[in-house]
């Protein structure tokens, strides 16, 4: 990504990268599909409780291994490959050290943390069932997401794709056998996951080290390097941490809904997994802005990192206008694949349409925190990812604690929204503050 026109790089990049999180969604998308047509509206409603503790593990290993992957592509970019797969190597080590320690502590609390945000009791025993195997499986979504980003911080978006849709397939097949040959419930689509995730993960670093010799790893670079271990995870936890202090705000606003009863947890988490999938293009160009200026940086090309953003944010403008548009026409018909139209409450769907079609209004400040924040954490800063996270966190936890009570269902659904805004205003400030300081260090005249 360190020549030629950075609106081709990053449509190129983007392109698979679409696909892959559209079909990266069908995870969770499809288990929720599943248990609400062959299990019922409650077992959808238990699966849909958990999305918040959901997004703080899967946000966690997302981050993390975003983060590992900068210095691999900051490397690449400066062709520095002996240093690169040493990068590599020290990357899952720390991996596989996040992973245990998360999934230990999560599963061992999972359902203190389900009582503690007051969820439903008529569904907290199938939540506490399905997020459980989620939370021992981690170490495989952890690995996954590093060999994916590896490949992507040389420029490989179209590889984990295809490792991505073999998963995909192999998910849904697993979760139709494990609900309605094997009547395993929630438990079924956990395992599905979980084990779709670990083949893919298999898949990728097998594929990683065939179709690129230079991530061949041997004895010698799995010595330990304390100086490398710490530069990853200070790069990798602020990036892991961020998703995780999102998670916490979208936990509580989790927590606000719980008290309205499980029809209205099953219309909010239907709304979300949709919002997920029509939203897939702002992490997307997120991590196109991050590859790009993780590379460019590495070979000290400041006017290429400029034109890079600007690229992106005209990108992410063109987003928004097409993803609002799509919420509005495709919330009901999408939000019907979930359940049976014949037996389920109207007003649950009106009322995940309704989600849908307000947070639509508020897209361009989403699209502004993950172009800004993500493509930052690609210049190498923890500090700006966290920033924005808290600020997200904080308005979250205000909103969620004093709109319902004023709004009703109305000030649940504004808590993410409001919450894009303050973060979407401070990203773009705090990237030209950073861009300042880069120039002083490349000396740029």
């Amino acid at each position: 990504m360190t020549k030629g026109s950075p609106y081709k790089l990053m449509i190129a990049f983007s392109i698979p990268l679409i696909f892959g999180n559209i079909f990266q969604q069908f995870y969770s998308m499809v288990d929720t599909i599943v248990v609400g047509r062959f299990v019922g509206v409650q077992a959808l409603a238990a699966v849909g409780a958990t999305s918040g503790f959901n997004f703080m593990v899967i946000g966690f290993a997302q981050g993390l291994t975003m983060g590992f992957s900068v210095i691999i592509s900051q490397r690449y970019g400066a062709k520095d490959y002996a240093n690169m797969k040493k990068a590599y190597a020290m990357g899952i080590y720390c991996a596989l050290l996040c992973s245990l320690v998360i999934s230990f502590f999560f599963t061992l609390f999972s359902k203190p943390l389900l009582e503690l945000v007051k969820t439903p009791y008529d569904i907290i025993d199938d939540a506490n069932t399905y997020i459980s195997i989620i939370y021992i499986g981690l170490t495989a979504v952890i690995y996954y997401n590093l060999f994916s980003s590896v490949l992507r911080a040389v420029g490989d978006s179209k590889s984990p794709l295809i490792f991505l849709l073999i998963a995909s397939v192999l998910n849904i097949v697993l979760d139709l056998v494990l609900v309605i040959a094997v009547p395993l419930g929630c438990a079924g689509v956990a395992i599905a996951t979980v084990v779709s995730q670990l083949i893919s993960a298999v898949s990728c670093y097998i594929y990683t080290t065939i179709k690129y010799p230079m991530f061949k790893l041997c004895r010698k670079d799995f010595k330990i390097d304390p100086f490398l271990c710490k530069r990853l995870l200070k790069i990798g936890l602020p990036g892991a941490l961020q998703f995780s202090v999102c998670a916490i705000g979208v936990v509580i606003v989790q927590a606000a809904i719980n008290n309205f009863g499980s029809d209205t947890v099953a219309s909010y988490s239907v709304g979300v997994k949709i919002e997920n999938v029509i939203t897939v293009i702002y992490p997307v160009l997120g991590m196109a802005i991050s590859t790009y200026a993780g590379q460019n940086l590495g070979a000290g090309n400041y006017n290429r990192i400029k034109s890079g953003f600007k690229a992106s944010v005209i990108l992410m403008i063109i987003a928004t206008v097409i993803t609002t548009l799509l919420a509005n026409f495709l919330a009901e018909p999408l939000a019907y694949l979930f359940v049976d139209k014949q037996t389920t409450d109207p007003k649950i769907i009106e009322d995940c349409v309704f989600y849908v079609r307000t947070i639509s209004y508020f897209f361009l400040f989403l699209g502004s925190i993950f172009v800004f924040r993500t493509g930052c954490q690609g210049l190498g800063s923890g500090t700006v990812p966290m920033i924005s996270s808290i600020s997200e966190l904080v308005i979250r936890c205000i909103t969620a604690f004093t709109l319902p009570d004023m709004l009703g269902y109305l000030g649940v659904v504004l808590a993410s929204p409001l919450a894009w805004v303050a973060a979407g205003v401070i990203c773009p400030v705090c990237y030209n503050i950073l861009i300042k300081t880069i120039k002083k260090q490349l000396k740029i005249k």
